[in-house]
């Protein structure tokens, strides 16, 4: 009875960081690129009380182990990263990413983030324009620069193609290619980036180096969408049934904590 206790109490542990989860999935649905979570689980030890094989008190072998559970706990949040829908801005500095790559910004303490928010605008000072984040972080070219035009250029104009080159219009109605090609990179295990808030990851030795995409010819290259952004990918019914569900397995191993303490009281009663 008291390994029904723990056991129990590891369920209602596992399950509200369960219902957690799901609550930060859902307070996110209108979250530009925000991609949902979920929670995975793993048995604890198991306590073999009897094992199979053979029994010298008989003549022939135990068929099956006699064990009992000693409970779960959470091992890690996997991510999904299939793409939000996408949706039309207007803005010509708003870029969503049709495939699995990232945006690469500057942080500012001179660490290198990742993000798939593309919800940029042009900062100007010192005569010049910098895209930057909604932040303010700066965004890194292909050559992990920020990426910089002249004041006087027609921001109006500015067209960026599929793979991130940057092209203004001129007065006279020439296209000018000012040589820059916003940098997308992607990473061998996605799953093992480190999200740090704010629409951005860091690179985590579980995730593998970041692959520019532009310098190492991937397999699989993302395009860009100009005047798109892409919107979090979270589903509100299938949140709902999964809490739900969290929320039934939570009162179920309550209702085991009352359960077995009802029989050991029952058990100190013998007693009197």
């Amino acid at each position: 009875m008291m390994r029904a206790l723990w056991t129990a109490s590891s369920g209602m542990s596992s399950q509200q960081l369960g219902v957690d989860t799901i609550a930060n999935n859902i307070a996110n649905v209108n979250t530009v690129s925000f991609k949902r979570e979920r929670i995975e689980f793993q048995s604890l030890l198991y306590d073999t009380m009897q094992g199979a094989g053979q029994n010298p008190a008989a003549i022939g072998n135990i068929p099956a182990n006699l064990q009992v559970g000693h409970g779960v706990r959470p091992i890690s949040t996997t991510r999904n990263f299939t793409m939000g829908q996408l949706e039309p801005t207007g803005n010509n500095t708003d870029l969503a990413i049709n495939g699995t790559g990232f945006f690469t910004i500057d942080r500012g303490d001179g660490n290198i983030g990742f993000t798939r928010d593309g919800s940029f605008a042009l900062s100007a000072a010192n005569n010049q324009l910098t895209l930057v984040t909604t932040e303010g972080f700066p965004v890194l070219d292909v050559n992990g620069n920020q990426i910089t035009f002249d004041e006087d250029l027609n921001v109006n104009s500015l067209v960026i193609d599929r793979l991130g080159h940057f092209v203004f219009g001129s007065e006279g109605g020439e296209a000018i290619d000012v040589g820059i090609q916003i940098g997308i990179v992607q990473f061998p295990n996605k799953q093992g980036l480190e999200a740090i808030g704010g629409n951005v990851f860091i690179q985590s030795a579980a995730s593998g180096d970041p692959i520019m995409e532009a310098l190492a010819g991937v397999s699989s290259p993302s395009n860009l969408i100009q005047g798109h952004l892409e919107r979090s990918n979270v589903q509100i019914a299938e949140e709902m049934v999964n809490l739900i569900v969290s929320q039934r397995a939570f009162d179920l191993n309550s209702r085991i904590i009352q359960t077995a303490d009802d029989m050991l009281q029952q058990a100190t009663n013998l007693r009197r």
